[in-house]
Formats: C-alpha cells, sequence, structure tokens
C-alpha cells in the first residue's frame, strides 16, 4: 500500500472514531453513572448528584473556556503585552461570591437529602442484617405492616451459582451469576424498612445501589439505615467491603411485594419455620445409618464448608486441610463438633446456623470421607 493510501486509510479511521465515539460512550453512560434508585430518598440523592455534576460541568466548560480564549487571543505571537495592573479588588469579589453562592445552593439540597437518609424514625419494618464470612442472617424484629417478627433465617449464593464459580469454564454461568441467592429478604412495597447492619466475624457492608442503601457490618456495632421501595420487583447488591476470600460471592437480593403479597408471605414463611422446628427436633431423637449421615453431611458440607476446605478436603492458604487431619481422625468426637459449632480462628461458629442434624452428618462426613475412614457414626443426640 502506497504512503498515500496509507495516509487516507489512517485518516478515514480517526474520522470514523470522531464520529462514532461520542455516540458509542453516550450509549454506555447510563452504566458509568450513578445508578437511579426506586426509593423517593434515593431519587433525591441521584437529583443533587446530577445538579453537582452539571453545575461542575458548566463551571469548568466556563473556567476552562476563559484560559484557553486568554491562550489564543493573548499570546505573546500576536504581540499582547500583560497588563500592569496586579490586584483588582472587583475581580476578586466577584471570584470569591459566585463560588460562595454556587456552595450554598448545593448545600442546602444536600443538607436536606443527608438528614432525611440519617431519620430512621417511624419505619414500618425493622430487619437485623448480620454479616457472616461469607453470607448474611436475616432477623425480622418489628412490623407494623404483617406478622413477620421473629422470622429468622440465613441467606447465602444460590446453588447454581456456587457450583458455577467452582467449575469455573466448564459450568453455564446461571442468570444473575454471583447475584442470586438460596432465600430472599421479603419486605413490602411503599413501606419504611430500617435496616440494622452488624457482623459476627469481620467487617462487611450491606448495599442495594437501586434501593440507596449502603451501610457497613462491623462486629460490635449496630449501624442503621433505611429505605422505602415505591415500586414491586427484585433488587440485587452485595457486600462493598472487602470481607476475605470470598467477598465476592455473599450477595443480598431483597424482593419488594405488595402488602398482601407480603403479607401472606410472613404468614407463611412462620408456618414454615414452625414445621421445620418440629422437624428438626423429631430429627435430633433418630438414630442415622452411616449411609444417610454420609448423604446428609455432603450436602451441608458442599453448603458451608466447600468454599474454605475444598472438595477433597486438602484446604488451602490459611484454612487447614481434613483430609488426614488430627481433628477428623485421631481427635475425638467431642472437641470435632466443638469447632464446627463454636469456631475455631478465623472459622466462625456454625451452632446458630446448622441443626443438631446437620451437625452430626457433616461431623460423620469429614471423619469418614476422603480416605480418613474412622469409621465413626455422629447421631444428632450427641449435639450438645
Amino acid at each position: 500500500m502506497s504512503a498515500s493510501k496509507l495516509t487516507k486509510k489512517l485518516g478515514s479511521l480517526i474520522m470514523t472514531a470522531l464520529l462514532l465515539g461520542p455516540a458509542m460512550a453516550f450509549a454506555d453512560y447510563s452504566t458509568l453513572n450513578m445508578t437511579e434508585s426506586v426509593s423517593k430518598i434515593g431519587q433525591d440523592m441521584y437529583d443533587l448528584h446530577m445538579l453537582v455534576f452539571w453545575i461542575c460541568t458548566v463551571a469548568g466548560i466556563l473556567v476552562f473556556g476563559v484560559i484557553f480564549w486568554s491562550i489564543i487571543f493573548h499570546r505573546k505571537s500576536k504581540g499582547a503585552k500583560p497588563a500592569p495592573f496586579h490586584e483588582n479588588t472587583t475581580v476578586e469579589v466577584i471570584w470569591t461570591s459566585i463560588p460562595l453562592i454556587i456552595l450554598v445552593a448545593i448545600a442546602v439540597p444536600s443538607t436536606k437529602t443527608l438528614l432525611e437518609y440519617e431519620d430512621t424514625t417511624n419505619s414500618d419494618l425493622t430487619i437485623k442484617a448480620t454479616g457472616w464470612q461469607w453470607k448474611w442472617e436475616y432477623d425480622y424484629i418489628d412490623d407494623k405492616v404483617g406478622d413477620s417478627k421473629g422470622i429468622h433465617f440465613f441467606s447465602s449464593l444460590s446453588k447454581d451459582a456456587n457450583e458455577a464459580r467452582q467449575l469455573g469454564a466448564n459450568k453455564e454461568l446461571p442468570e444473575h451469576y454471583l447475584l442470586d441467592v438460596d432465600k430472599r429478604i421479603v419486605v413490602p412495597v411503599g413501606k419504611k424498612v430500617r435496616i440494622l447492619t452488624t457482623a459476627a466475624d469481620v467487617i462487611h457492608a450491606w448495599w442495594v445501589p437501586e434501593l440507596a442503601i449502603k451501610r457497613d457490618a462491623i462486629p460490635g456495632f449496630i449501624n442503621e439505615s433505611w429505605f422505602k421501595a415505591e415500586k414491586e420487583g427484585v433488587y440485587r447488591g452485595q457486600c462493598a467491603e472487602l470481607c476475605g476470600k470470598d467477598h465476592g460471592f455473599m450477595p443480598i437480593v431483597v424482593e419488594v411485594k405488595s402488602v398482601e403479597d407480603y403479607k401472606q408471605w410472613a404468614s407463611a414463611e412462620k408456618g414454615a419455620a414452625a414445621q421445620a422446628a418440629a422437624a428438626a427436633a423429631a430429627a435430633s431423637g433418630k438414630t442415622y445409618t452411616m449411609a444417610e449421615l454420609m448423604a446428609k453431611g455432603k450436602e451441608v458440607y458442599d453448603a458451608n464448608c466447600l468454599a474454605c476446605h475444598q472438595a477433597e478436603g486438602q484446604g488451602g492458604g490459611p484454612f487447614p486441610a481434613l483430609k488426614a487431619s488430627p481433628v477428623a481422625t485421631t481427635g475425638p468426637v467431642s472437641t470435632h463438633i466443638d469447632i464446627i459449632t463454636k469456631g475455631k480462628g478465623i472459622m466462625p461458629p456454625f451452632g446458630a446456623q446448622l441443626s443438631a442434624l446437620d451437625v452430626a452428618a457433616v461431623t460423620t462426613y469429614e471423619r469418614n470421607a476422603w480416605g480418613n475412614n474412622t469409621g465413626d457414626v455422629v447421631q444428632p443426640s450427641q449435639v450438645k
């Protein structure tokens, strides 16, 4: 290709980029901007953000416009001579007053929005969210809408997403990969929901962009925040604090239902919880075979232990191996159970998360899987 043709080709490519580039950038603008909210307070934040953005844009255009105009029309090559004055009181008053007016104009709506966002009083529903490595625990503490008080559950990464992230490229990614859970938090539409955030181990953060809520969850502290969803739907978020190796695998899913549907959900959830508690109590008095405990134990292990101790119990990094370990082979069963229920080191306690049957099954599984073969069969009655 000749030099002239190459020059024309490059010129054509550059012109195309200049013409189409802004349009392509504008098409992706929504992914770069602050997320619009389905709550009024969130929309107020978004509007405030855009107000400040356009004020900064106009100020930038004016300031840089004056600078470039001065450079072009008052350059030395045109014979421009610098002005002899050193100070100008009028100019200084103007360039001090204008920014002051702008700051006051921004401060008034900012203060109003901030005070409203921090006001958690007069809430219709209060939910406590406790961060664990790596899941969320929810307690419905107070409810003026329905009968959800006393509902309690753990919410973890969905089974499909968990399997997909472990298999990597060998697994087709499910919809909402890493943003789906096995159990959603449910709230009524148009009601003020107060969220109390804390943590059981390390610092986490409860963040749902479309609900305009983000609050740190700190061990030993309880932080307050709130939202009011004006539209029914499913809204997804995740932990926004670097809380450990599986930080990216503890999503948050909030389902906003109509008031009537929410009341029905609360009633059904309490009924299911009562049945589950009765079933767990009945299960704790039964005697199970090795095969039954091993099958159940693998389910519990895959859902709660595999992320740290790995599929074959080989461990890795700060997480010790269970395969051929003293705890799971030669150590007493009681010590093994205590570590699972009470935790040890960076391992959180699972006593509040697992039933007696779950603990007995996973203990049996860990003592007999991967070649450990202790022959120990742990029954739910042995778990205190």
